[in-house]
């Protein structure tokens, strides 16, 4: 039987994922739950972690690695930052330990960009550019890692040189349940409308000052010329995309394409907006990337 060399964590602020994994990267055991770092703060980080240790029969001498929000200065404990430019290299040497703990458990920092014009940070992304360009990454990539709170991100040998984040998923949320625009959406079902998002990206892309305007069209077009609440969704879904491709396109694209770290119907909507657009994508999916993200860094702690 393969025996388990460490715990790889991913603690976002509404998201916990727990993966059991040996020497060789492999996953033997997984948890996911909604005990992100809202939820955690309230119940203990500790207790929440000991939960999904002994549910999966975690050995006490194992260690810990986490990466994400309970990190974060209201998480569980701080691991502060690197500054950009930011060496992927650099994550890997400044993971804070946990005190207090039997278990050596350690939380990797984030990525901070200090500058007034455009100050930014993020905390797990930095552990999926990890995973997916590695150490030695040669040359330059565009990366879109979508999201509540969209990352785009240059890098460059491997050091993060900028970035910048968009908050898309967040005011899809607010857009579609708390505006007039809620009328619209009202009992849209899972079912997909192609055409709606992608003339919605379109439309955006070529004139984002006219964003909320077109936001508008989801509630107008539907009132004048009819239309599922389907169709309406993706247009809100699209416009918002477009308007974040606007800007993250706004540079030079590297002629190998944009490489999308992104999982499940996220990975599958930002397809469709770039196909729109005729940009060429290079997709990675984010467990994939964290895991292996995480691996690296386990392996660069604790292996001798």
């Amino acid at each position: 039987m393969t025996e388990p060399a460490y715990v790889a964590v991913d603690w976002g602020t509404s998201s916990f994922r727990l993966w059991l994994v040996d020497r060789t990267g492999k996953v033997l055991a997984e948890r996911r739950s909604d005990e992100g770092m809202l939820a955690a703060a309230k119940a203990g980080f500790p207790g929440v972690l000991q939960a999904h240790l002994a549910a999966v029969s975690v050995p006490d001498h194992l260690p810990v690695l986490v990466c994400g929000m309970a990190g974060a200065k209201t998480g569980w404990v701080e691991a502060g930052y690197v500054d950009t430019p930011a060496p992927l290299s650099a994550i890997l040497k400044q993971a804070a330990r946990v005190p207090g703990e039997a278990r050596d458990i350690r939380i990797l920092p984030g990525i901070a960009q200090r500058d007034t014009k455009a100050p930014d940070v993020m905390r797990g992304e930095e552990t999926q550019l990890l995973g997916a360009l590695g150490l030695e990454a040669a040359g330059e990539a565009l990366v879109c890692m979508p999201g509540t709170h969209s990352k785009w991100v240059r890098v460059k040998d491997g050091t993060v040189a900028h970035f910048s984040t968009f908050m898309t998923g967040e005011l899809f949320s607010v857009v579609s349940r708390e505006t007039i625009l809620s009328l619209a959406v009202a009992g849209a079902n899972e079912a997909e409308d192609a055409a709606s998002f992608k003339s919605a990206v379109k439309a955006a892309f070529e004139a984002p000052a006219f964003a909320a305007n077109l936001l508008f069209t989801a509630r107008s077009r539907q009132l004048l010329f009819g239309g599922t609440p389907a169709a309406a969704r993706e247009t809100l879904s699209g416009t918002l995309i477009g308007v974040e491709l606007a800007a993250g396109l706004s540079g030079s694209v590297p002629k190998t394409g944009i490489t999308l770290i992104a999982s499940g119907r996220l990975a599958a909507l930002y397809r469709q907006a770039f196909d729109a657009l005729a940009v060429t994508v290079n997709p990675i999916d984010a467990d994939e990337a964290v895991r292996r993200g995480l691996s690296m860094a386990a392996a660069a702690i604790w292996t001798k």
